[in-house]
């Protein structure tokens, strides 16, 4: 019992190195590579050039970014969340609720009052405003 328990670790302890030798060998390796001047290396003005999206930049500095964008996209992953947490539950609902009674449905009651109470907080704070 007690050696499959550790075997498991030892699973997870051998995909764990894995995944962290892998791109450092590949970063090793791509140095080796132009230490021994066998990776090209030819820079010109065109590699040089900023690129995005297939269109050349219209300005040579940053523009400022409206922070409503990333207040909107914080809340829409709150929600997003709260969705990926309450389907599951809502599945297995009939399960749950004949093993726990009446407990599972309060304990969601108190996480969709919590989301509630976090959605009315930014409401009134006007971070859902547009203008």
């Amino acid at each position: 019992m007690l050696d499959d328990y550790f075997r498991q670790y030892a699973l997870i302890a051998t995909f764990a190195a894995v995944a962290v030798a892998i791109p450092i060998s590949m970063l090793v390796g791509s140095w080796m590579l132009s230490v021994l001047k066998l990776r090209p290396q030819k820079p010109n003005p065109i590699k040089r050039a900023i690129y995005e999206c297939g269109f050349a930049t219209l300005s040579g500095r940053w523009s400022r970014f409206n922070f409503r964008f990333y207040t909107i996209a914080l809340v829409f992953v709150v929600f997003d969340v709260e969705v990926v947490f309450l389907f599951p539950w809502a599945a297995s609902f009939g399960a749950l609720s004949a093993e726990f009674g009446i407990f599972v449905l309060l304990e969601m009651a108190v996480f969709v009052g919590i989301l509630v109470i976090g959605w009315l907080y930014a409401w009134r704070k006007g971070s859902l405003e547009w203008s």
